[in-house]
This record gives structure tokens, sequence and C-alpha cells, in this order.
């Protein structure tokens, strides 16, 4: 089925998300659209699918005008949509999530042996190895993407959206989704793939079409450099390398020693580790995503209960303290989850910016909001951190994924640190805001301030590192240089040392540079 897109225009107040969009994409054909978020990919693809209605312009299958009143009538048309954020309920088993909203029935019961068997045959043809009975809640996040797939296929989509269907994946889930993709593909699906992901673009795109600020920009081939797909992404020649000097570090601010975290279960997520983090360094902690990382920030934190060992800050025991008052000593943190621990959707722009100091000054006095002060800081913070929404008041959880990171940006670098912890800081993010996010790690570095960066992006860990330590199974398997090769990196990440290398010469010699 081919579907076409002429003059698709969407607008929210004064901000133009869709600006007379053009869009081809051919049976047998994976139509990458790329731009930031923020661009307007999203946008127009829930037009499409029938969550948004279009302001102007219109949606042609096979030639044919096509009039959508919600999903249901863009399901219908034979169109299926993979989201970013899985539409899925946790609770029910795959079979119930793929007949919700299109209940088989026999005799005006409902047939829940006509889902299973089509998710098996969907399951069967395409090698998914996917459970119609299994409780979706339980399944690892690559199955249950899977599931998304075959609730889209079940329903005879002969286009097929993908957006940004890689966030959530592992990079083998990511290579298994790649070849899924060129599987349906080849069967004469006609598939429209967001993402931001240049390796992802080269990889599987058939034709590639860029939207920067709710407009086409141009149309690239899947062998266009990355350099040139960046450029044509944010308008700018972007640098893909993160430039710093070498760091200067000053004296050791940030001591652990022995840590231990437990969880409510009793098993043990952080096992006796020590390091320490001096100022105007970078710490990057590497490892694959569940080896203690997540539960290492919380307890710098403060947001583990269960916590046995040290963890100094200038001197000063954080162990004990609440959330709370470990930001008010002087610490920013990014969570690794912006959406859920990082800011209220709900709340504007400016809100979120005040979220760490809503109890007193500046902001606060007399039990009162200072609204002029709050109105003057969000001004400078939305400018200096390149915040793109319509205003101050504007809904936090309407910005794109790369604003929001750049909101926890402005409140945490806008205050006098001592430290500075940053958990995933560019998941989800497009190359523009990845380069910004590395900016701003680095310069917070460069004023003397101490950095713990915690990534499973070797990319970002080599890119910004002084010192990276090695997470696997809780413990600290060594410390070693920022310019420590990929494959000794790759070996560590496994719970193995290099030929050569020990654990105790790996943390002294790591500490040393």
């Amino acid at each position: 089925m081919k579907l076409e897109l002429r003059g698709i225009t969407k607008v929210f107040g004064s901000l133009v998300a869709n600006d007379h969009i053009d869009l081809v994409v051919e049976p047998g054909e994976i139509h990458c659209l790329l731009g930031e978020n923020g661009a307007g990919k999203s946008t127009l693809m829930n037009t499409l699918y029938g969550l948004l209605k279009a302001d102007d312009g219109e949606i042609l299958l096979d030639d044919v005008p096509q009039h959508f009143a919600g999903p249901g009538d863009a399901m219908r048309a034979g169109i299926g949509m993979v989201h970013q954020h899985f539409m899925l309920v946790p609770v029910f088993t795959v079979a119930e999530n793929v007949m919700l909203g299109h209940e088989p029935n026999r005799g005006g019961f409902l047939s829940l042996n006509v889902a299973r068997a089509r998710v098996r045959e969907i399951s069967d043809r395409f090698g998914f190895e996917v459970d119609p009975d299994a409780v979706v809640e339980d399944l690892p996040v690559g199955v249950q993407q899977r599931v998304e797939i075959i609730k889209a296929l079940s329903r005879d989509a002969k286009v097929l959206v993908f957006d940004e269907p890689t966030a959530v994946l592992t990079p083998q889930e990511t290579d298994e989704l790649m070849g899924i993709m060129k599987q349906l593909r080849d069967e004469g699906t006609a598939i429209v793939f967001i993402t931001h992901k240049l390796r992802e673009v080269r990889e599987v795109a058939d034709r590639i079409t860029v939207i920067r600020l709710g407009k086409v920009v141009g149309e690239a081939e899947p062998t266009a450099t990355n350099a040139e797909l960046a450029g044509l992404m944010v308008g700018r020649a972007v640098n893909l390398t993160v430039e710093k000097e070498p760091a200067t570090p000053g004296a050791d601010a940030l001591v652990v020693k022995d840590l231990t975290v437990v969880d409510p279960l009793g098993h043990v997520t952080v096992d006796d580790i020590s390091f320490t983090v001096r100022a105007g360094e970078v710490l990057a902690v590497a490892g694959v995503q569940g080896n203690g990382q997540t539960e290492l920030t919380e307890a710098l934190l403060g947001l583990q209960p269960h916590v046995a060992g040290a963890i100094e800050l200038n001197g000063r025991s954080l162990i004990g303290l609440t959330t709370g008052e470990v930001l008010d000593s002087g610490v920013g943190f990014i969570p690794e989850d912006r959406q859920v621990d990082a800011l209220v959707a709900e709340f504007s722009v400016a809100e979120n910016l005040m979220l760490d100091r809503s109890d007193g000054a500046p902001f606060v006095k007399g039990g009162t909001v200072q609204a002029s002060v709050l109105t003057e800081f969000a001004r400078v913070a939305m400018r200096d951190f390149d915040v793109r929404a319509e205003s101050a008041d504007t809904h936090v959880g309407r910005l794109s994924g790369g604003n929001q990171q750049k909101v926890v940006l402005a409140r945490e670098l806008s205050r006098d640190l001592k430290l500075f912890v940053a958990a995933q800081p560019t998941r989800g993010l497009d190359v523009g805001s990845i380069e910004f996010v590395h900016k701003r790690i680095i310069a917070a570095r460069d004023e003397g301030v101490p950095v713990v960066v915690v990534s499973t992006e070797l990319d970002e860990v080599t890119a910004l590192a002084d010192r990276i330590a090695v997470m696997y199974r809780g413990r600290i398997v060594g410390i070693v240089p920022g310019d420590v090769s990929r494959d000794v990196l790759g070996l560590m990440m496994a719970g193995e040392l290099p030929p050569g290398v020990d654990a105790a010469h790996a943390t002294t010699e790591g500490a040393q540079q």
C-alpha cells in the first residue's frame, strides 16, 4: 500500500509543529523520517494515525483520500504504529493485549483462542518466539516491543510506523529489530521509521527525509555521512566528538568507601565498592544496565534506604541525609528517567525550574512564590540552555525529550554545585541535544565541579570520562584512564580483566591519571 501525505499542517497555539509537509512512502520501502527531538516527526505520525487532526493537508492511501476520526479508522485502513512508549496493559497477557480494542468473537462471546492463534501465527512467521499467554509485565523490554509489532500486524497493517523504536532497547535487541524491519519490507510492507540515531538510519533506510523545525529540509541517501545527516538535522555543522582540554583535578571531593546497598528483598545490588572523585574531573561509571549503577546513583542521592559504608562530600557524610538535604548540600542530579523522576509533566517550565528550591529564596518569600523573580530566572535559563517552548508557562510534558532534558540541566546547573551526578544524561536524545548536554557537562568539570556520569553508552563514556569505573554484578571491576580502549572496557564490562591488568593495578593506575 502506498502512503502519501500532502501539505500536512498542525499548529499548537503559536507553535507550528508541522508546516505543509509532503511525504511519499512506497510499498516494500523503509522510509526514514530523521530529525531532532521536537522537529515534528511524532506529531506528523500521530496525525497520520488519527491521534491528532491536521489543520490542513490530506492523507492518501493508494491515491484514495482518507479521513480518520481516530486510531480505529487508521487501523481499519491498514495503518499500524509501534510507539516509543509501549501502549500495552502490563497485567494483561500477550493475547489479551493483542485483542484489546479489536476483540474477536464467536456467537457474541469473546474468543481468546482466536487471539492466541493469531499471536502464534505471526510469532512463528517472524521468529518472534512470543508466548501468547505470557503476562506483559513479566517480559523483557525487547519482547514487549515484539508484542507491539504483533498487535499492528494482527490487524493486517500494510503501512507500519515505528516511532523511535530503539530508545529502550539494548544493542542486541536493536539489531534484531533491524532484521524484522527488513523482513517486513521484503514482504511488501511500507515502513516509516522515525529516529534520530544516525547508525540506524544508515543501516536500514531505503530513503531518508529530514525534518527540521516542522518543515521538510531535504532528502538524503543512506550513503550520506554521519556529519552530512547531522548537519541537515540541526541546520549547522555538528561536532560528533566531545572537544575538551585535559582535566586539571584538584583535591578529593567525593569519597565513597566500602559502600553496600541491599534491596528490599535482601539482594545485594552494590557490593562493597570504593572510589573517589576529585574536583574538576569526570568519573564515568560504565557497565551493562542492571549491574548496580542505578542503585549506586540512588545511594549517592539518599534514595536508597538500606545502605552501609561511607559517602563523604568535602568531608561531610551524606549517609543518613534525606534526598532534599543531599540536594541542599550542593549536589546536582540528572535521574535516568527524566519524565518519572526529574520533572512534573503538568507543571510549567518555570515551575519545574524551581523544584529544587521551592521552599525559600530566591523564588519563595514568606510562603509566597515571587512570580517576577521566577519569570526572569526562567527567561534567562531558557535562553542560556536553548529550551524551545512557547513560553515559560508551557507545560513541560508538551516539550520534546531533548527540551525536557535541557530544563533539567538548566535547573541543576544554575545552582552553586559541589557535585554533579548525571545518570544516562543523553538517553533518547538526538545528536544536537547530545552535543549540547556533553558541552554542559564538560563546562561544569572545567569550573571545578566533580562530576559522576553513569552511562551504558560506551561512546559517551569514552568521550566524557577522565577516568572510568567499570561495574559488574554490583562490584567495581577496576578504574582505568578515560582513553582506555573499547576492547579493554568490553572485557571489563563482562567481568573479565584484560591480560596484564589486575583489579588493584587498574584502580591505582586510573586514580593517578
